[in-house]
């Protein structure tokens, strides 16, 4: 499981960050409904940021441990929701997340 990590590590570092700018896109788009355009265009920024890195990422590691890793969008949106939006954080939604950290913890991890 950790020779996949390493072997995957600059895609899996690429991926994360590619995560955080589509969820940073996201909020922003919730923002612009009520904030107005700029917030709409900065989430349009953010989010094409993401997919460009997103391309590269490929580059650095296997598809079948990269694209599970945008399920990692779910735990980003989930803390930015909170942190930026106050909304509110159930046990059925942390279970979730605890799922989800299992699931891209295996398969990234079997890419020996």
């Amino acid at each position: 499981m950790l020779e996949s990590f390493r072997k995957n590590k600059i895609g899996i570092s690429l991926m994360l960050i590619s995560s955080i700018c589509v969820c940073i896109g996201q909020l922003l788009w919730k923002i612009s409904n009520s904030k107005g355009i700029m917030y709409l265009l900065g989430g349009f920024m953010f989010y094409g940021l993401g997919a460009l890195i997103m391309i590269i990422a490929y580059k650095y590691g296997s598809l079948s441990v990269l694209q599970p890793m945008l399920s990692l969008n779910y735990i980003f949106s989930l803390i930015l929701a909170k942190t930026i939006l106050n909304e509110e954080i159930t046990l059925t939604k942390l279970i979730g997340i605890l799922i989800i950290m299992c699931g891209v913890t295996f398969i990234g991890g079997g890419d020996d």
